[in-house]
C-alpha cells in the first residue's frame, strides 16, 4: 500500500514539473486554467516525506479549497504548517503537530481512566476487597496505557523510537533479573485473580498447613491458620505449588480414623463395633454413610479404617478426635483389645538350663 502511494506521488511530481515547463514555455495558456486550481497544482509539495499530520492538515485544506475558503484555507494551511523548531535537525514541529499529539494525550488520558473503573469493577465483582491492592493495579494500568499512548504520539510526530525501544528492553532485562521474585509473585497475583481458583475465605492446605484465606493481594496473601496465627503466603508459592481447596466446589470431606485390634478378635464383631462408634460421632454428615475398610494385616494388628463425612473442614481435627474417642469407648465396650506391637522371645532348653546355670553369679548378695 505505501508503495503504490509512493508511486502515485513521484507520478503527481512528475506532472507538476511538465505543467510548469510548459507554462515557462507559453504552450500553455495560463487563462484557460482557474486561478485557485493551477495555483494549487503547481504548489503541490513532495509528500513523500511528510508525517501523518501533515498529510491531515492538506486534506483538511483541501475540504475548505472545495467548499468557496480558499484564501481561509491557505491561511489556516499556513499558520498550522508553520515550522516552530526541528528535533534532531530534520523533524520539523508545527502547531498543527502539537494539536495531533494533544489530542493523543488527551484521548490516552480518558482511555486509561475508563480501563481503570472496568478493572476495579472486576475486581470488586472477584471478591477482591483490598483497597491497596487496587489502588497499585490501577496504577500499573494507567502507566501502561499512558505509556502506550505517548509512544503512538511521538511516533506520529516523526520521531522513530527504534533506538528507545531496544535501551528500553536491556534495561527491562536487568530490572527483570533483579526482581525475578518480585515478578512471579505479582504474576502469581494476576493469575488467581483470573482463574478464581482460590478466594477469600477459602479453608486451603499449602505446605502441609491448613489456613483460612482472609486477604489476596497482587503480591501476597494473606491467610490464618487454626492457632489464630494470621501468615502471609507469596503468591508464587500458590501457583507454583499444590494447594488442597476444601470449599473450591462444595464444603464436604472425609475423616479417617486408624485403629489396629489384636489377631485373636472376632472381625465380624470387630466391623459391627466400628460402625457404631462412627454413627454415633456429633458433627458428621447424616446424610452420607461412614466407611470401615480392613486395610492391612499388621506384625502384631489387624488394621481398619473408620472414615466419617464432614461439611466444616475447619473443624476437621475437633472431629477426628470426637471420632477417634468414640472408636477407643466401643472398642472397650465391647471387650476388643486395641493391639500394639510387641514381639514374643521363646528360648529352647539348653538356653534355659545355662541361664538358670549362671543365674547366682548374677544375683545380688543378701
Amino acid at each position: 500500500m505505501r508503495q503504490a502511494q509512493e508511486v502515485s506521488l513521484e507520478e503527481l511530481a512528475r506532472q507538476v514539473d511538465s505543467l510548469r515547463e510548459a507554462l515557462a514555455e507559453g504552450d500553455i495558456d495560463a487563462d484557460t486554467l482557474e486561478g485557485d486550481d493551477a495555483e494549487s497544482l503547481i504548489s503541490v509539495p513532495d509528500r513523500g516525506d511528510s508525517s501523518m499530520a501533515d498529510r491531515a492538515a492538506d486534506r483538511i485544506m483541501e475540504f475548505m479549497d472545495s467548499i468557496g475558503l480558499g484564501e481561509i484555507a491557505a491561511l489556516l494551511h499556513t499558520v498550522l504548517n508553520f515550522e516552530l523548531f526541528t528535533i534532531g535537525g530534520d523533524t520539523p514541529i508545527t502547531p498543527f503537530t502539537i494539536v495531533v499529539v494533544g489530542l493523543l494525550v488527551v484521548l490516552t488520558w480518558w482511555a486509561s481512566n475508563v480501563l481503570q473503573r472496568a478493572l476495579e469493577r472486576t475486581f470488586r465483582a472477584r471478591g477482591v476487597e483490598d483497597l491497596g491492592t487496587m489502588a497499585v493495579t490501577k496504577r500499573l494500568l494507567h502507566y501502561l496505557v499512558m505509556a502506550i499512548g505517548l509512544s503512538i504520539a511521538i511516533t506520529q510526530i516523526g520521531i522513530n523510537l527504534n533506538a528507545l525501544f531496544a535501551a528500553g528492553a536491556i534495561f527491562a532485562v536487568g530490572i527483570g533479573f533483579a526482581m525475578q521474585n518480585i515478578a512471579q509473585n505479582f504474576v502469581g497475583g494476576l493469575i488467581l485473580l483470573v482463574e478464581r481458583a482460590i478466594k477469600p475465605g477459602d479453608i486451603v492446605e499449602v505446605e502441609g498447613r491448613v489456613v483460612r484465606v482472609l486477604k489476596m493481594g497482587i503480591r501476597t496473601t494473606i491467610a490464618r491458620t487454626r492457632d489464630e496465627e494470621e501468615i502471609i503466603i507469596p503468591n508464587a508459592t500458590l501457583v507454583q505449588s499444590t494447594v488442597t481447596n476444601y470449599t473450591l466446589d462444595d464444603t464436604e470431606f472425609r475423616i479417617r480414623a486408624n485403629v489396629g485390634v489384636s489377631y485373636e478378635s472376632d472381625m465380624k464383631q470387630v466391623r459391627a463395633t466400628l460402625m457404631r462408634a462412627a454413627l454415633i460421632v456429633e458433627g458428621r454428615m447424616e446424610d452420607r454413610e461412614p466407611v470401615v475398610l480392613l486395610t492391612d494385616f499388621g506384625d502384631s494388628t489387624v488394621d481398619w479404617q473408620v472414615s466419617v463425612w464432614c461439611n466444616d473442614a475447619w473443624r476437621g481435627p475437633r472431629l477426628a478426635s470426637a471420632l477417634r474417642e468414640s472408636i477407643w469407648w466401643a472398642l472397650r465396650e465391647d471387650g476388643i483389645e486395641i493391639a500394639f506391637p510387641q514381639v514374643d522371645v521363646h528360648f529352647d532348653a539348653p538356653v534355659e538350663e545355662a541361664a538358670r546355670r549362671f543365674r547366682p553369679a548374677f544375683e545380688p548378695p543378701s
